[in-house]
């Protein structure tokens, strides 16, 4: 039986139409067209019900491709079938990716074409602030596992978004490493999810790893100067479209200028940021909860960062009054992080006394459970921020001291 593409060819041809007239007949590129012939591309709907009318083949080629996408799904109705029955048996596997192998697996039995993945990588943009770590990344370990061999057994139509979500769900792997101080290995998962991103073909995977790596690069001890450079590299992705991905870019990259001392620069990039983020839907500002949407406390945030870093201060004590006003209660760790912009300000201010107990007062606030390599970080930028001639003084040697105990833990 002849295939959808090769029975297309022949009423072309009796037609005896080139690919460039059946194209402007229909309005597709011949260059689709001809892929389809040749079966390197899935047709549509669309193109089979134009090049029906266009051919007079009297449902010939509608009946075709209804036919050829039959078979398609039952021959991946029955690859995942297979990927995911061999994963819920291997011995290896722990129980709970055998289950969500299971799981998949009657999924697929029931609607092949449903694909979950794009939610479950949402589900995680929220449990990302709410969920305990250890907890968080057990499930994700089981959910990757499951990916993975979806991602290797598919290679039809929904292999782009479960390299989207493969991205989506490589970035919190990465994000989780360097929180916890396994800088190392975050750095490695953030080559992969660059590389999935990139695979999936996807501008906006692509922008979004790189926006989260730029983010995560202002905190994980890379040098300033290779964040700023990874920001020069994304910035053609960025198109006129106000996207959380795009917001995402433009913030690490002024928090990266402002550690490379290019202020000038880093103040011009958070407003044209702020710019851009008015003009972001409702449907991402009012995400509040989410890793992937993009609130209004992320603009203030960064602005914090950059103002106290240029020695704006009122500008600022500003951003940081909104930001803390705007601030959800699950994310008090990053509250803590404005807390601690708070003390650096007003040490760069002449306070000296006051920032340093302002920034000891916000560590003591926050639950021990969530201080992480992140929180030093930013910690580390207030004693950076005191005088040399001024750090003789008790509370910096007992802040620095604190830091240096808390990102070095005694083996008991």
């Amino acid at each position: 039986m002849d295939t959808f593409g090769q029975l297309l060819r022949r009423h072309r041809e009796s037609a005896g139409l080139s690919l460039r007239q059946l194209g402007s007949l229909i309005h597709f590129q011949y260059s689709h067209i001809a892929q389809v012939e040749r079966g390197g591309r899935r047709p549509t709907d669309a193109l089979a019900a134009a090049c029906d009318r266009a051919l007079d083949a009297d449902g010939a080629l509608v009946e075709a491709y209804r036919t050829d996408r039959a078979g398609a799904t039952d021959m991946h109705r029955r690859t995942m079938l297979r990927a995911m029955t061999t994963l819920a048996a291997a011995p290896v596997v722990a129980p709970l990716a055998g289950f969500e192998a299971l799981r998949h697996g009657l999924g697929d039995a029931v609607t092949p074409d449903h694909d979950e993945w794009e939610q479950i990588a949402a589900e995680y943009g929220h449990n990302y602030y709410r969920q305990a770590r250890p907890a968080l990344m057990a499930q994700l370990k089981a959910d990757l596992i499951v990916l993975q061999h979806q991602v290797a057994a598919d290679t039809g139509r929904r292999r782009p978004g479960l390299l989207r979500a493969a991205a989506r769900l490589s970035v919190i792997v990465a994000l989780s490493l360097v929180a916890s101080g396994q800088t190392v290995m975050g750095r490695r998962w953030w080559q992969t999810a660059h590389r999935v991103a990139g695979e999936s073909g996807d501008t906006d995977s692509r922008m979004l790893v790189r926006a989260w790596d730029v983010v995560n690069g202002c905190y994980d001890g890379r040098r300033p100067s290779a964040i700023v450079a990874l920001s020069d590299r994304a910035l053609p992705l960025l198109g006129r479209e106000a996207t959380s991905a795009a917001c995402g870019l433009l913030a690490g990259r002024s928090q990266a200028l402002s550690l490379a001392g290019r202020h000038a620069e880093a103040v011009a990039t958070v407003r044209q940021l702020a710019d851009l983020a008015a003009r972001l839907p409702a449907a991402i500002t009012g995400d509040v909860e989410s890793l992937w949407g993009w609130p209004e406390h992320r603009l203030h945030h960064t602005e914090s960062w950059v103002y106290t870093h240029a020695g704006l201060l009122v500008d600022a004590e500003a951003a940081q009054e909104r930001a803390l006003d705007l601030y959800p209660p699950s994310q008090a760790r990053l509250r803590a992080q404005v807390q601690l912009h708070q003390a650096a300000r007003l040490i760069r201010d002449g306070h000296i006394p006051d920032g340093l107990r302002h920034a000891a007062d916000t560590l003591d606030a926050l639950p021990v459970r969530l201080h992480n390599h992140l929180l030093r970080s930013v910690a580390a930028q207030v004693t950076a921020a005191v005088p040399m001639a001024e750090r003789s003084r008790p509370a910096f040697a007992d802040l620095a001291d604190r830091l240096r105990a808390q990102a070095h833990p005694q083996c008991g």
